[in-house]
């Protein structure tokens, strides 16, 4: 895993720098300079772009990594080729479509709320610049070069948007300019990114269909409804909450989804690396490596998102006390989608060996159910609940979906990601739980966040390294220190 190692290690720096300027965005910029509506409008306008997107990209972005190492020379340009013009075979008549039905597309984004209705055409620019740009991120990734992919995925938008809120705060901009100004940052994202992976392997336009177009094409439809089962069930209860409730609760339910969402990092950035891998394995049926990736990946993932987990829910508490007092309805949407995020990357490269395989149509029957699930159950509990409501809602779709992909995988492989070391750090992390989250310690909110974080972080770090449960972890630890060591002398 040498390359595995090193590309992820640089993708969760990176990674984790797009999240802590996200932080400041979310928790401290949003929240103290815009007011909760067009807070919340912002998030509406991308969760609905993020959910158009797999439609647009029409599954490219993983038809591309999945298909690529099997061509050679001219028959590989025609594939390039044709992976870049296929998505406008949705693109421009749904385009096209929606000029015709403008009208009625306005009435259904903005049925509980009319402040949609100035800039609901921005969805369709933006979930654009996302679908393409998603297309030459993976046109970077099958010449195993993900970590600029990376930084524009996790960094770039986030930096510009800081820019943004920075005027804004200084009445540079008023807020019809800032979200126009932020459609512009997901173009230029695509466009940047663009100019890469061009350069990376200039295209050579050859019009023509590629041996084994078919499966190609059946491939690529199956994945946009993958792809829209994934981000549906992440995207759809604050879409929801958007149509259903005031939509300050999106801003709301931003926050706590944030918050939650770091657990979900090294998952993001291990798989920039491992997907290419585990396509190769699976298209040169090198499953003994597969199994060890898979179990290897699992585990590591599960140590340290488990660590950010447990800072998360010991500190949730205190964190809330720092923003917005009415922002603090959120909590239990943090610790109820937290749990989610664990669960996902316990699962390890368990998505990309379906979504590379044979199998993948299994998922989207599992997937598709799931979806009119979560779709139900936001109907349900959001008009009661609120935003707890839809927390309850996606917890249940999304971990029911997670182990539905493990069962699949398992029953076709004949392999699964746990280990005895799995149930190791599992009694870990539930011992952590026990002893902090009660704990209050008598600080203000800030030194209380730092002083138990600081805690918790050496002896969780100190109890894994010395149980030895993860050679790469440990590995990783004893370079950390060798290099430290030689610096001082």
């Amino acid at each position: 895993m040498g390359v595995v190692a090193q590309q992820s290690f640089k993708n969760l720096l990176t990674t984790y720098l797009g999240f802590g300027i996200g932080a400041i965005n979310t928790l401290v910029l949003y929240v103290n300079f815009f007011s909760k509506e067009y807070y919340g409008l912002v998030g509406f306008m991308l969760s609905a772009a993020t959910i158009a997107m797999p439609i647009m990209a029409f599954g490219v972005h993983n038809t591309l990594v999945k298909f690529y190492s099997g061509y050679k020379g001219r028959e590989q340009d025609e594939f390039l080729t044709l992976m870049l013009f296929m998505p406008l075979a949705v693109i421009i008549p749904g385009g096209l479509l929606s000029v015709f039905l403008y009208d009625h597309l306005l009435d259904f984004l903005a049925s509980e709320n009319d402040i949609v209705r100035p800039y609901a055409f921005l969805i369709f620019i933006i979930a654009f610049a996302m679908a393409y740009f998603e297309i030459f991120y993976a046109w970077s990734k099958v010449q195993l070069k993900s970590v600029l992919g990376n930084f524009m995925n996790e960094v770039f938008h986030r930096l510009g948007v800081m820019v943004l809120l920075i005027l804004f705060s200084f009445k540079l901009l008023d807020t019809a300019q800032f979200i126009f100004a932020l459609g512009g940052i997901y173009l230029l994202r695509m466009l940047i990114m663009m100019v890469y992976a061009f350069k990376l392997r200039k295209p050579v336009f050859v019009f023509g269909l590629p041996k084994k177009v078919i499966p190609i094409i059946k491939y690529s439809a199956l994945i946009i409804v993958a792809g829209s089962i994934a981000v549906m069930i992440l995207e759809i209860d604050m879409f929801m909450i958007g149509k259903m409730v005031p939509i300050e609760n999106v801003a709301y339910y931003s926050v706590a989804i944030y918050i939650a969402a770091v657990i979900a990092v090294p998952a993001r950035a291990m798989h920039q690396i491992t997907y290419p891998l585990t396509a190769e394995y699976l298209n040169l049926r090198k499953f003994d490596e597969l199994r060890k990736l898979y179990k290897k990946s699992s585990l590591t993932l599960f140590i340290i998102a488990g660590l950010i987990f447990i800072l998360i829910i010991c500190n949730i508490k205190q964190l809330y006390l720092l923003i917005d007092p009415a922002y603090s309805t959120g909590l239990e949407v943090v610790i109820l989608i937290s749990m989610a995020k664990l669960l996902d990357n316990l699962m390890g490269n368990n998505n990309a060996i379906l979504y590379n395989s044979d199998y993948y149509r299994l998922v989207l029957v599992l997937g598709v159910v799931l979806v009119v699930i979560a779709i139900v159950l936001n109907t349900i509990f959001i008009p009661l609940l609120g935003i707890n409501g839809a927390a309850i809602a996606t917890f249940i779709a999304s971990v029911g979906y997670c182990l539905a992909k493990i069962v699949v995988v398992k029953s076709k492989f004949k392999m699964q990601p746990f280990t005895k070391k799995s149930a190791v750090v599992g009694l870990i992390l539930a011992l952590f739980l026990a002893i902090f989250y009660f704990w209050e310690m008598p600080f203000s909110p800030l030194f209380a966040i730092a002083a138990k974080s600081v805690l918790i972080g050496l002896l969780y770090i100190l109890i894994v390294y010395k149980i030895n449960i993860s050679e790469e972890i440990n590995s990783t630890i004893d370079q950390v220190l060798k290099i430290r060591k030689s610096r001082s002398n």
